[in-house]
């Protein structure tokens, strides 16, 4: 049960938080495409750039909806976690401790920061208001934060350090 119980653990981190961590490091670039591609109060440039600028738009919209959905199914793998660990009995090992905090503060930092701040930027492009860099830069900045986080809770998942039940 305990091995049936790691692999859903893993597939749901994989085919969960991957998507959105690949997905919010891409939205921070699509947004500056937009605002590139139509300049806030111009006619655009014709046909051909108001087509790249819906296209660009539409990138943005699918990256933030992938974000937010997978975020959604990214619950499960921390249910899973606490279910494969009460089974492997590693519930109060310091390296299992350490990666739940590692998870919620990853989890608030999406919830908090990344997904806020990409429903701002995306409402203010559907509205033809102006994006600044310094906006885009600091959604990037927590994004890192994110992705680094949960990178560290990937290596304490498989190092463990200090486990007893090897590695």
């Amino acid at each position: 049960m305990t091995k049936f119980l790691l692999s859903l653990h893993v597939l749901a981190a994989i085919l969960a938080i991957g998507p959105v961590t690949v997905a919010a490091s891409m939205f921070p670039q699509a947004v500056r495409r937009v605002t590139v591609a139509v300049p806030v109060g111009t006619a655009g440039g014709g046909a051909g750039a108001a087509g790249a600028a819906q296209d660009d738009m539409s990138t943005v919209r699918l990256l933030h909806r992938i974000c937010r959905v997978y975020s959604g199914l990214g619950v499960a793998v921390p249910v899973l976690g606490f279910a494969t660990a009460a089974a492997m009995g590693v519930l109060g090992d310091a390296w299992l401790i350490a990666s739940i905090t590692l998870t919620a503060a990853a989890a608030g930092i999406l919830l908090a920061f990344v997904l806020p701040r990409q429903e701002e930027l995306l409402e203010d492009l559907t509205g033809r208001q102006p994006v600044e860099r310094a906006r885009t830069a600091r959604l990037a900045m927590f994004t890192g934060l994110f992705n680094l986080l949960w990178a560290t809770v990937t290596v304490l998942m498989i190092v463990r350090p200090g486990s007893t039940t090897g590695a």
